[in-house]
Formats: C-alpha cells, structure tokens, sequence
C-alpha cells in the first residue's frame, strides 16, 4: 500500500462516516426515529475520525508535508465531506507521490525514525494504531458527550 492509497482510504472512510452520521441526524431530529442511529454512525464516525487524523499525520511525516498542510489535513476533517478535495488537492500538487521512505538521510529526525519503525514493521504498527485509537476513543466515550443532554 502507498502513502496515496492509504490516504485515499482514510479519506473516503471518513466521507462514508460523515454520511452515517448525518442519516443519524435526520433520522434522530427529522423524522424522530430514536437516537440508534445517531450512536451508530456518531460512533463509527469518532473512531474513523480519529484514525483519519492518525493516518495524515503518518503520511505527512513520509512526505514531508508543511505543518500547514499537516493542519489543514486535520481540518479536513472536521468540515463534513472535506477530505476526499483535499485528498485530491495534494495529489494533484504530487504531495502524495512515491512509496515509503525506508531509511534516513540528512533531514531525518524523531518523527522520521519513528516513521521508519512504523513502514519496517507494518503489522505491528496498525496494532499498535488501532489499540491507541481505540484508547482515545474510549476515554471520549467515557467523558461524554461534547454538549450537556437535554
């Protein structure tokens, strides 16, 4: 898998999960249908949510990204359909271009070591992925919803 098709993923995931979210929604507040779909699709999209923003940081360590553009990757997220355009934003611009950098060279630092331990051993960094988003997520979960329930 390529920085690009795996930042492609991310991004169409968190499309499909913006969309169960705002079914949800209607189907919570228009047609008054109970809050199960709002749980479902609120929860499915948190945990994409929050990988998405795990995977843009990874992606944008391998290639180099700007801070602003490693930012603007993260907002992406938040504004509802917003990360498949910048996901073609930065692959027409080639910021998506070429596969895993593998060793290090002049301008590697802490984040390109720890990104070569993530490319070397690939399984063993989604686990440790998944597990740590699935920390966050239940740690959110646990706090509460953003807004008191009325």
């Amino acid at each position: 898998m390529t920085p690009r098709s795996l930042f492609r993923a991310a991004a169409i995931a968190e499309l499909v999960t913006w969309t169960m979210l705002i079914a949800g929604m209607v189907l919570k507040y228009g047609l008054d249908a109970g809050d199960w779909g709002v749980r479902i699709g609120g929860g499915v999209h948190g945990f994409v949510f929050l990988a998405y923003l795990v995977v843009t940081t990874v992606v944008a360590v391998n290639q180099r990204w700007s801070f602003g553009t490693l930012v603007l990757g993260w907002v992406s997220a938040v504004v509802p359909y917003a990360t498949l355009p910048f996901e073609v934003a930065v692959a027409r611009r080639g910021m998506l271009e070429g596969s895993w950098r593998r060793s290090p060279d002049a301008h590697s630092g802490f984040w390109d070591r720890l990104l070569f331990f993530v490319v070397r051993r690939p399984l063993v960094a989604v686990a440790i992925g998944v597990v740590a988003v699935a920390l966050v997520f239940v740690v959110l979960l646990a706090a509460g919803p953003p807004v008191p329930r009325s």
